[in-house]
């Protein structure tokens, strides 16, 4: 008997299921922090917010193609309110500079404007862009982000 049916059937079966397999992406949403109750001198209960003194942290350093970056937030209560690079080794490679000096600054508003590490990334910089991703989210964890 002919294998022609079987690979045949096989490559239907694998691009149907190929075809119907759908992903959908993973949101990190910045929780706010807890209330907490505190008694007042009349007796009465008195519902205080933590406190928002900014608080900073810089993760982990990412090893992307073309070297390693790590990230630095601050965060003001939940708040994310400062993401910028904390180091950046690309071993001189012109074309990682170049690339670098352009994703970055869009990199950092991303992640202002999306309040987490669930960011886009930038086209044409898909190494920086991982790295940078990885970088933050390691950041934003040691924050309990």
């Amino acid at each position: 008997m002919s294998r022609a049916p079987w690979v045949i059937a096989g490559t239907v079966a694998g691009l149907a299921g190929l075809l119907a397999f759908h992903t959908t992406p993973v949101k990190v949403a910045l929780a706010p922090l807890p209330t907490t109750t505190q008694p007042s001198s009349g007796g009465a209960t008195t519902t205080t917010q933590p406190s928002s003194t900014p608080r900073s942290a810089t993760g982990a350093s990412a090893n992307y193609y073309y070297g390693t970056m790590s990230v630095s937030v601050t965060v003001s209560g939940s708040r994310l309110t400062n993401v910028t690079i904390a180091a950046l080794n690309d071993g001189g490679n012109s074309l990682s500079q170049s690339i670098d000096q352009a994703a970055i600054p869009q990199l950092e508003q991303q992640a202002l404007a999306a309040q987490s590490a669930g960011i886009q990334g930038v086209s044409g910089a898909s190494y920086t862009s991982a790295g940078f991703t990885q970088s933050l989210q390691s950041a934003l964890s040691q924050l309990g982000l």
